[in-house]
């Protein structure tokens, strides 16, 4: 009965897809880069978005999903623990839909806030904000964003020499499924780099570091693929091979935890994650698309780099509306899952650590899925990075991490005056 359900949202969700029915043509970034910066790009409402129509009938999915979550309730109860995470699915991807109907208007913006979040969400009730975070890490890296870099920075690899280089350290960590893992090259992307279900695809003529191959290699590759492979290899619980928005802060987070656990990380992928913040905190306040787009520029980016980044900002929405929040989850993420993880080991239950890699799983969930496990309805994951397989060590480090916090910086730097 679970996992007839289950199927039936996964069908249901297939040909719903977020990003697809958001992106605006090169010909908008010709005509903006045409005259010079200066006018707004050619987003001017709901008729935009009218030349790229939804590819499924926006008001039967809703219905669609709505019998679902009906026939979830009447068939495995209402207190049905794999039963309450089935019908927040469906409820999500009918906000999904919702959303996807209202492109071009404020209701867009305010419904994406409802599935990602905001930028003055709290982590607690009087805790700071993301905004917040985003600007006390701004500052920090002000001090050694120039004293970072090294030979791993260097962009010395094709496209195709990365797609080599990738898929071989890939195909060595996902041993007995590297034939279903594949990487490739792409000229429909906008970013560098793009992870499906079961391949990441790379933009043809982009240049590569060693660096940017390793973040690739731990972000897209040990989670974003392996999570994927992970749900799909669920013999009942089928809904773990697909993420809806809910599970979109978690896979992030992890990540986001992964390249800074594997030391892949570096000041300006940082930068990046919190100017994102900064310039959706910037939108949801009157921002428009120019003074954006000026932010960025004031960074010291290309005119190109502005452009993509502002375009994630505004996205779905118009170039004078309110903005599409997805991107906070990368940083929003990364604070809830490094939170969990050092609760988790003060209250002595490491072992649920590893199930945040069982599919596209949600914080909120973890709790029923060890029931799950237990009750041998959910599979434990196959694919788990050394960092989360090694409970030992991941231990050790977290209760260092519960002390250090009660520790004053403020109070500390007082007392390495004479140190620094």
């Amino acid at each position: 009965m679970i996992r007839d359900l289950s199927d039936r949202i996964v069908v249901a969700q297939r040909p719903v897809r977020i990003l697809d029915a958001l992106k605006w043509d090169k010909e908008i970034e010709a005509q903006f880069f045409e005259k010079k910066f200066t006018e707004f790009p050619q987003v001017l409402g709901p008729e935009f978005y009218e030349k790229n129509p939804l590819k499924f009938d926006a008001d039967q999915k809703i219905a669609e999903f709505s019998q679902i979550d009906a026939d979830i309730r009447r068939e495995l109860g209402q207190f049905n623990g794999v039963g309450s995470i089935m019908q927040r699915m469906c409820r999500e991807y009918i906000t999904v839909v919702e959303m996807l109907k209202a492109r071009g208007t404020k209701r867009f913006s305010n419904l994406s806030e409802q599935l990602y979040g905001s930028s003055q969400d709290a982590f607690y009730a009087g805790a700071p904000t993301l905004n917040d975070l985003a600007a006390l890490v701004t500052n920090a890296l002000t001090f050694i964003q120039n004293q970072t870099d090294s030979d791993l920075d260097k962009k010395v690899y094709s496209s195709e020499e990365a797609v080599e280089k990738l898929g071989l350290r890939l195909a060595g960590y996902f041993k007995d499924n590297a034939a279903k893992v594949r990487v490739k090259l792409s000229d429909e992307i906008v970013a560098d780099a793009a992870a499906g279900a079961e391949f990441i695809k790379l933009r043809r003529n982009a240049v590569f570091s060693e660096r940017d191959l390793r973040i690739l290699e731990v972000h897209e590759g040990w989670v974003h693929l392996g999570t994927t492979l992970n749900g799909l290899s669920q013999p009942i619980c089928t809904f773990l091979s697909k993420g809806p928005p809910s599970s979109t802060a978690t896979q992030e987070g992890l990540a986001i935890i992964m390249e800074i656990f594997t030391f892949a990380s570096h000041p300006s992928r940082l930068q990046r994650l919190t100017h994102r913040i900064t310039a959706i905190d910037m939108a949801s306040k009157g921002a428009n698309f120019l003074e954006v787009f000026k932010f960025f520029q004031e960074q010291g980016l290309a005119n190109e780099e502005c452009y993509s980044r502002t375009t994630r900002v505004f996205r779905g929405s118009t170039v004078e509306g309110l903005p599409f929040t997805k991107d906070l989850v990368y940083s929003k993420g990364f604070i809830l899952i490094y939170n969990y993880i050092r609760l988790a080991i003060q209250r002595g239950l490491i072992s649920r650590i590893p199930l945040l890699f069982l599919g596209k799983t949600t914080l909120e969930d973890i709790r029923v899925l060890n029931d799950l496990v237990e009750e041998k309805i959910i599979v434990v994951p196959r694919y788990i990075p050394e960092q989360f397989k090694d409970l030992g060590a991941l231990s050790s480090w977290m209760c260092y991490s519960l002390f250090l916090n009660k520790l004053d910086l403020t109070q500390l730097a007082k007392e390495y005056k004479e140190l620094l």
